[in-house]
């Protein structure tokens, strides 16, 4: 039997982790075959936020790359080397930060480091739907509505479910 850690939640005033949750369904004599973490998208999104591209110029040393400053509501304005036919100052985009592994729909995850790519430091990426797992368009980067706070974990903004499934050993009766 399979058990929704977030649906127990909303029964029982839980403040333990899933693993310690399923420690003690054990030691009240069910026996607990696994704990598994469940995301509707996978990786869940973390480490992505929403961001705003401020400037977009183009990239001296290549034809088909431009140079972004994106603001996520830090204070301070990221440098963004993008490749993106689409991209244009003033867009809501979602931002993959330094640190953050990404899982695309196609591939191996990638985890973000600051970079040079044709000499211009780059401080992130800027995100298709593909790239994230949130779809298979590789048709630009993803465009988002203006009305969305700088800085929103793109979990929230996507509504991501991140869940552990309990799963509960049952025993058949005679």
């Amino acid at each position: 039997m399979k058990i929704s850690y977030n649906w127990l939640k909303q029964y029982i005033n839980l403040d333990i982790t899933p693993e310690k949750t399923a420690q003690v369904l054990t030691d009240c004599g069910l026996e607990v075959e696994s704990v598994e973490k469940h995301e509707t998208v996978k990786g869940g999104l973390d480490g992505l936020v929403i961001g705003e591209i401020k400037t977009k110029d183009k990239h001296p040393d290549a034809d088909r790359l431009s140079l972004t400053t994106v603001d996520i509501g830090t204070g301070t304005l990221l440098k963004i080397v993008c490749g993106a036919q689409n991209v244009a100052a003033g867009q809501k985009v979602v931002v993959a930060t330094i640190g953050t592994t990404i899982y695309p729909a196609k591939g191996e995850p990638l985890t973000m480091k600051k970079a040079k790519i044709r000499g211009a430091v780059s401080e992130g990426m800027i995100c298709a739907e593909d790239e994230i797992g949130l779809g298979k368009s590789h048709d630009g980067i993803l465009v988002l509505p203006n009305g969305i706070t700088l800085g929103t974990k793109s979990a929230d903004y996507f509504e991501i479910e991140n869940d552990v499934d309990i799963q509960i050993l049952t025993t058949p009766l005679d």
